[in-house]
């Protein structure tokens, strides 16, 4: 199930939504804070973030901001309990999907919820976004963020469809020598220099001494 991060500093309220969203089968990671939440998002991954508008550090609006300006595009619904135009357009300016004013019906967020859910997963499946680059499934490329292709050598582009199939999987050398076998030259030190071309084109790529090499998630 989604992995939902919910950013409140009401504790009632946090533990209300916990228990809603627990109950409908989502996981949860809680924060109460905008430093607390950049904290969780380094050390964890999530599918979808409840931003509540007025917390401790920082606004959620200042929160998204950052993250948007990061190359961070998960779906964010805000929760809030300003509800002038004003700081309604301020949400989608900063890069809100969604926008929900307190007291707001349980029911209807499960469905707004499930709804950006499905429209996320959607378009993850035709794509990956890797900090500000989207990588293309279908067609093996590599977009930037100024929505240019990046040119890979028919052998560096086998091992960038591995490495982004198994990502933040170690594939081992041999899967990826065998990979390149039908494309010319699959010696090891040909296979460091195509990672190499691929590091240098912004990819994290580690790696796992006498195993393989493995992209870390962004």
């Amino acid at each position: 199930m989604a992995k939902i991060l919910l950013v409140e500093d009401d504790l009632v309220l946090l533990e209300t939504l916990s228990e809603l969203l627990e109950a409908q089968g989502y996981e949860l990671i809680v924060a109460r804070a905008g430093n607390e939440a950049l904290e969780k998002l380094y050390i964890d991954s999530v599918d979808l973030m409840l931003f509540d508008v007025n917390i401790p550090d920082f606004s959620g609006f200042e929160l998204l901001q950052m993250l948007r300006d990061a190359g961070n595009t998960l779906p964010c619904i805000f929760l809030t309990s300003l509800n002038d135009i004003a700081s309604l357009s301020q949400g989608f300016a900063v890069g809100a999907d969604d926008y929900l004013k307190k007291p707001f019906d349980f029911d209807e967020l499960l469905v707004r919820i499930s709804a950006l859910l499905r429209k996320s997963f959607s378009a993850s499946s035709n794509e990956l976004v890797y900090k500000d680059m989207h990588y293309k499934i279908a067609s093996n490329e590599l977009i930037d963020g100024s929505g240019e292709r990046i040119s890979f050598s028919p052998q560096e582009a086998k091992v960038l469809a591995l490495l982004f199939k198994h990502m933040n999987e170690v594939v081992d050398k041999e899967s990826l020598l065998f990979s390149l076998s039908s494309e010319g030259e699959a010696s090891e030190g040909a296979l460091r220099v195509y990672i190499n071309k691929l590091r240098k084109s912004g990819l994290d790529i580690e790696t796992q001494k006498g195993l393989g090499y493995r992209l870390v998630k962004a």
